[in-house]
């Protein structure tokens, strides 16, 4: 069996992609890998418990808010290396949907809300990967209170009928019982799933190149987490 942490961010018009995605993490795994994130933190913050004081979110780290408002920016991106070699050392898959959200609102006559598109879209991909592992899979996600009644209701609905409502819909038989949300501080892995979607909204398309070393480093770190079992599907 495997557990998928998924996240996403938050569209807007300033920033006009959603991305929602996250990690495959095989059950047997799960200690282990889970230990590796433990001293990460320990090393960084000092204690292993998990608190929403010791909570990993790309962004603050990136920018020095929160809980990071006092570490070094080098220290920051220090840790933002060592989350991208925990997932290459690891070879840990990840499965991200990227959509243009201007586009698709553009292109279709009644389009589908981004959340709810996406959601779909990355159950789809997660299947595809449970089919070639010929496993089983459970699903947990970021404790989002307006979202989280509807993406239970679609993905039980996606159960019942067989597949997702796509064209060429795949089946969700793979995935057994509903999807759990908890809150991210509550799950190491969440927060990796947190990093990486804050990655790919920021270098994935990528912008004018500017002389930040910070920027540079952290594009870098993106480009070593693309380059493992990494495979990002762009819609339209």
């Amino acid at each position: 069996m495997y557990l998928t942490y998924f996240d996403e961010n938050k569209f807007s018009v300033e920033d006009p992609y959603f991305y929602i995605g996250g990690i495959l993490i095989e059950k047997d795994k799960v200690q282990a890998l889970d230990k590796t994130l433990m001293q990460i933190q320990y090393n960084f913050f000092g204690t292993s418990v998990l608190l929403p004081e010791t909570e990993f979110h790309g962004k603050d780290i990136f920018h020095g808010k929160g809980n990071f408002k006092k570490n070094k920016l080098v220290d920051r991106v220090k840790l933002l290396e060592n989350i991208a070699n925990f997932i290459v050392n690891n070879k840990i898959a990840i499965r991200i949907v990227c959509i243009d959200v201007n586009r698709h609102k553009a292109k279709y006559a009644y389009p589908e809300p981004e959340y709810r598109l996406g959601l779909m879209l990355f159950l789809e991909r997660v299947c595809d990967y449970l089919d070639e592992k010929d496993k089983l899979g459970l699903v947990f996600g970021d404790y989002e209170k307006d979202e989280i009644a509807k993406s239970i209701l679609d993905f039980s609905q996606f159960k019942h009928e067989g597949k997702t409502k796509m064209y060429f819909g795949r089946p969700l038989g793979r995935l057994i019982d509903t999807i759990y949300f908890t809150q991210s501080h509550h799950s190491r892995f969440l927060q990796v799933a947190d990093i990486i979607i804050f990655l790919a909204n920021r270098y994935d398309i990528e912008p004018d190149p500017v002389d930040k070393w910070h920027e540079n480093e952290c594009r870098k770190i993106w480009q070593k987490i693309k380059g493992t079992d990494c495979k990002i599907q762009r819609w339209p």
